[in-house]
């Protein structure tokens, strides 16, 4: 009964929740497109709201949980877009991010993953009692927030440090270096090794761990420490155009060079054979969750079911489906302008949307939102509709790849707000909150995040640029996820990819595959997932050295305080160093945005740069980094008070 009459879905706790979801999404946007990676943030919402609450007067566990649930659908939306959407630009359909085409994918797409997700609560969450992690954490956070006011200091502290880092390196004063690199010829070998200087980076390392901070980096090691030398050694000679361009030119700029042409696509194929692996593993789990979920209103109505076994009605998801797909389905004939075409597009868009909102969730409850492989499936999900497109328009369709994308970007905005939903979901659970109103919540925050996706991406784009370096931007922001999908449509639709390199990187995906079933036969903690490999892969290995660094911190904290097995016990000690971590990111991506300010306003991408005199080597940046990695380690490991 108390649950019931408990305050939840309050005016103040969603007018919270939004300002939160807009926040997080434009932060994590930056993230993403910068490094290719989004956090999850239900704790940092959790932490921000218990504190804001008690300020006005209170603020019942159930509220923060709302606001939790509400906020944490901004990191989603953000994951979900900056995937996918950024492709329209690199394949030059687009000029500029048009605002209510990114509105209406963004939005209807994390509207559709809620409705897709619902049924899946009951089975994944009650029945086969699945871990989801984040959802565990929140919990455990919303449930000893005795202090929130400690956690917001930290939180704010943090994000200070990152935002100030951030202002004193490369897009802004210039103090410092964004990277710290070295790099030689040794005969026709390329030895290059560096990091970047991110504090955000190595917060994203301590949120998601050593054993994915290894695995990270061992993908970086594969292309750049092994992959590249090859290449430069004994292939190099075999393609003309590419070594002609560089002739005279650094080691460094040569790295770079074979990596953005040749080798990145090892990625590619790992992650195409991590995505398929991923549903061909999962399916006999996913059609009993689907199954059960489908049938579970059959047997108890809705009225007849405590407050906290209430989802959504069926009718209202059918009905939900119905109105949100309609939109969707102009929108492509808008594009291809052939109901032949646009009709088995949506209906591509409803099966693949449905069934990989369904692997995400499930993955969420194995792995953690963070580490959910929702660029894998995205793939998959654009390589399936590439293959279809081609049937219907033909291999020399200028519109093909596009309308590719367009699928695809639906589908990765409903995956993600599906994983995301289930871990909300999860934490609720464990409160005894009421399951409609927090997926109504997750609805309302899903579409006010989507409200500004397209003025961020724009601001960024004009600031740095998006994925393609340009004479304006040679170094933008790499949109890695972006940039592999419009490779993959382009490819199949009459542009050539390195399928050489692709196939060698899908033959190392299945020995990634193989080995980790190995270490899971073996019962050993230590696991090889494919998918974070393969974005170590693809990613510049001065991305993937701070992610390890990080990652390495977390399991210095963790052998400190050495917790035990119990439930909640990793992440009671982990808390503080996640809630530093969450505000490095937080900081270091909302300054981004704010560089950018004037940085468009006078269309100079100096404007902020102090005199050369003032400029410091890597040096000065390696000694931050470490600074901020003592603070935080004094930090994580001081006993609580």
């Amino acid at each position: 009964m108390s649950t019931e009459v408990a305050p939840e879905l309050t005016f103040r706790a969603v007018a919270l929740a939004i300002v939160l979801a807009v926040i997080l999404a434009a932060a994590n946007t930056y993230l993403g497109l910068f490094a290719g990676m989004t956090i999850a943030s239900a704790i940092p919402a959790a932490v921000v709201s218990m504190a804001v609450l008690r300020l006005l007067g209170g603020g019942h566990i159930l509220e923060n949980n709302i606001v939790s649930t509400g906020a944490s659908a901004g990191s989603s939306i953000a994951s979900g877009v900056i995937f996918t959407i950024p492709a329209l630009l690199i394949l030059g359909y687009w000029q500029d991010f048009r605002y209510s085409w990114v509105l209406a994918i963004a939005g209807l797409g994390g509207l559709l993953g809620v409705l897709f997700s619902v049924p899946l609560r009951r089975s994944l969450i009650v029945d086969q009692k699945l871990a989801f992690p984040e959802g565990k954490a929140a919990a455990e956070v919303l449930r000893t927030g005795a202090n929130p006011g400690e956690g917001i200091k930290l939180l704010a502290g943090s994000a200070f440090i990152g935002g100030v880092t951030k202002l004193a390196a490369g897009s802004g004063l210039h103090l410092i270096p964004d990277t710290a690199a070295v790099a030689t010829w040794f005969n026709k070998t390329i030895g290059y090794f560096g990091t970047n200087l991110s504090p955000a980076l190595f917060g994203v390392g301590y949120i998601v761990g050593l054993n994915i901070g290894i695995v990270i980096l061992a993908g970086g090691i594969i292309s750049w420490n092994i992959a590249i030398p090859i290449y430069s050694s004994y292939f190099l000679a075999s393609d003309p155009v590419l070594s002609a361009s560089l002739v005279g030119a650094s080691a460094e700029d040569a790295a770079f060079a074979i990596w953005s042409t040749q080798i990145r696509y090892l990625g590619v194929g790992a992650m195409l054979i991590g995505g398929m692996w991923t549903l061909f593993s999962l399916r006999k789990s996913l059609a009993a969750g689907i199954k059960s979920g489908l049938t579970a209103d059959r047997d108890v109505s809705h009225a007849d079911r405590p407050s906290t076994d209430r989802d959504l009605p069926m009718k209202f998801i059918l009905g939900g489906l119905v109105v949100f797909v309609l939109p969707l389905m102009m929108l492509y004939q808008a594009i291809v302008q052939q109901w032949f075409v646009s009709i088995p597009m949506t209906i591509i868009m409803i099966v693949a949307g449905f069934l990989f909102v369904s692997v995400s969730a499930y993955m969420a409850g194995l792995v953690g939102s963070s580490n959910n492989p929702v660029s894998g499936i995205t793939i998959a999900t654009i390589l399936f509709s590439a293959l279809v497109l081609v049937l219907l328009l033909g291999r020399d369709s200028p519109i093909g790849a596009v309308a590719a994308i367009m699928i695809g970007a639906v589908v990765c905005c409903a995956a993600c707000i599906g994983g995301d939903n289930l871990q909300d979901l999860k934490c609720g659970y464990l409160l005894g909150a009421t399951p409609w109103k927090q997926q109504l919540m997750l609805a309302i925050g899903g579409v006010s995040s989507a409200l500004v996706m397209a003025p961020v991406l724009s601001l960024l784009a004009q600031a740095y640029g998006i994925g393609v370096p340009t004479e304006a931007h040679p170094n933008p922001l790499l949109a890695p996820q972006a940039n592999l999908m419009a490779a993959v449509a382009k490819g199949i639709f009459g542009g050539e990819l390195p399928w050489n390199a692709i196939g060698i990187g899908a033959a190392i995906g299945a020995a990634i595959i193989a080995l980790d079933e190995f270490l899971k036969a073996r019962k050993i903690n230590f696991r090889v997932p494919v998918l974070a490999c393969a974005v170590g892969i693809y990613l510049p290995i001065e991305l993937t050295v701070p992610i390890f660094a990080g990652g390495f911190l977390s399991y210095l904290v963790e052998r400190f305080h050495k917790p035990g097995d119990a439930e909640g016990e990793r992440e009671k000690v982990h808390q503080k160093g996640t809630l530093f971590a969450a505000g490095l990111i937080t900081g270091e991506a909302l300054m981004g945005i704010v560089i950018a300010i004037p940085i468009v306003a006078v269309g100079r991408a100096d404007v902020l740069e102090l005199p050369s005199s003032l400029h410091f080597g890597g040096w000065l940046g390696l000694l931050i980094l470490a600074g901020i990695a003592w603070l935080m380690y004094r930090l994580a490991t001081k006993p609580a008070t």
